[in-house]
């Protein structure tokens, strides 16, 4: 009876700290639709109170019950893309706040501000960006050029082009610390270019002259804070700061580098709207980086330019007009709990299952939210223990899809896991996951 008893909590003790878990958002959700819950904060920064949530104001809550996310172990759960669905629940809660109507007659010009070096760049995208920028505190704005693209992918080719210089024997060697981002050695590559080409991991790196570094702070895939690691002289440094909101990380000062990258797909989770934005300090350099946009796309859909400063206005009017009382939820608070819970989550799945690790972020005073927390990385850089020499494969063979370390610049023992899926493919996972043993 005693051995029964055991079984039975090893086999039951993870699920109850689930249900304990889901029910507690549950009822957070119940106690908003009620109005509760509700609390102001005076910040240091700006003097201005900010209204925020007492609850954990989850996007799980589109889990009504535990047993919607039961699951067999037959259906594939795909974590390989970092596709920022998780958002929609919010987007849905601020109904036609962020529509936009475009009449047929509306944006048919190639041109949008003749004046600007970026001319296809929309002026009231450009006021947002702008505004958000500040609002957050997040970025140096102030005497910067914006250059929009269709998306930060785009932008990165863009940069690289207009960093390269056009005269030289050889290409520029493209480089970035390991584990980085997957994608960065074939985008740089694919075009076999005469004026870069890739040259891998940013700490081996030892050939003499020019050299374009990337650094992505925070990173992708392990979400630690980055800096350039080559310092030498000839060196230029292009910054992705796409992860670089509140919801993912602690906001320490506002970035000021030469040039810098966001994109809307992971600050607001708008992906298919297919827009970033580079500031750039150097005025030649953002010219550059408009011809190659002009000759690449002749510029950038007007019409997603137009609904993404929708979006944004969106996220920065609660800010700024805390005394409205039809102000809701606001798009950080909403992200930034529904990170921490996920966060919570995953990391009870993997003590649970004893088979897996995860990097541990210290904890740092962020000037947004003005208090201490930790990172809550958009990615899962997950690491398979108990001799697995191939984490990709061990998972695929459980019908987890993920992205391994070999795509990144380092060991087989690594993948990397979306964390901002949908709710229901959430919980499967870490449900799933829990479960796994040798």
């Amino acid at each position: 009876m005693v051995q029964m008893a055991n079984v039975f909590s090893m086999r039951h003790f993870f699920v109850l700290s689930l249900a304990l878990n889901v029910s507690f958002i549950l009822r957070s959700v119940f106690e908003r639709e009620q109005g509760l819950n509700w609390v102001g904060f005076e910040s240091e920064k700006d003097q201005v109170t900010q209204r925020t949530r007492l609850s954990v104001s989850s996007s799980l809550s589109s889990i009504t019950t535990l047993a919607e996310a039961q699951d067999s172990g037959e259906r594939i759960i795909n974590l390989d893309h970092g596709d920022p669905t998780m958002y929609e629940k919010y987007w849905q809660q601020m109904g036609d706040k962020t529509t936009v109507v475009i009449p047929g007659w509306q944006y048919m010009s190639y041109f949008s501000d003749i004046s600007n070096i970026c001319w296809f760049l929309e002026p009231e995208f450009a006021k947002q960006v702008v505004r958000l920028h500040k609002v957050v505190g997040n970025a140096v704005t102030d005497g910067r050029h914006i250059v929009v693209g269709t998306g930060s992918s785009q932008l990165y080719l863009a940069a690289l082009f207009a960093l390269s210089p056009s005269d030289a024997s050889e290409p520029i060697s493209v480089v970035s610390q390991a584990p980085y981002y997957s994608s960065y050695p074939s985008m740089t590559d694919c075009l076999k270019s005469g004026l870069y080409k890739w040259a891998g991991e940013a700490q081996n790196f030892s050939k003499e002259g020019p050299y374009i570094e990337l650094v992505t702070s925070p990173n992708n895939p392990d979400g630690t804070a980055r800096h350039s690691v080559v310092n030498r002289n000839k060196g230029i440094l292009l910054h992705d700061l796409a992860y670089y909101w509140p919801q993912y990380t602690p906001i320490s000062s506002p970035a000021d580098h030469e040039l810098m990258l966001f994109t809307v797909s992971k600050s607001t989770g708008h992906a298919g709207m297919r827009i970033g934005w580079a500031i750039v300090k150097d005025k030649e350099v953002a010219k550059r980086m408009t011809k190659f946009v002009e000759l690449n796309t002749i510029g950038v859909s007007k019409d997603s330019q137009i609904r993404a400063a929708k979006v944004l206005k969106a996220v920065s009017d609660p800010y700024e007009h805390v005394d409205d009382s039809e102000v809701g939820e606001t798009f950080f608070d909403f992200s930034y709990h529904s990170m921490a819970e996920r966060w919570k989550l995953l990391r009870e799945a993997v003590e649970h299952s004893g088979m897996f690790s995860l990097p541990k972020f210290p904890p740092a005073f962020c000037t947004f939210f003005n208090q201490v927390s930790e990172p809550r990385p958009a990615f899962a850089w997950l690491k398979c223990e108990n001799d697995i020499e191939d984490c990709e494969t061990f998972l695929r063979g459980h019908k987890i899809l993920t992205r391994g370390g070999k795509h990144f610049g380092v060991g087989p023992m690594y993948v990397r896991v979306s964390m901002l899926d949908r709710d229901e493919n959430f919980i499967r996972f870490v449900k799933r996951l829990s479960t796994i043993r040798v």
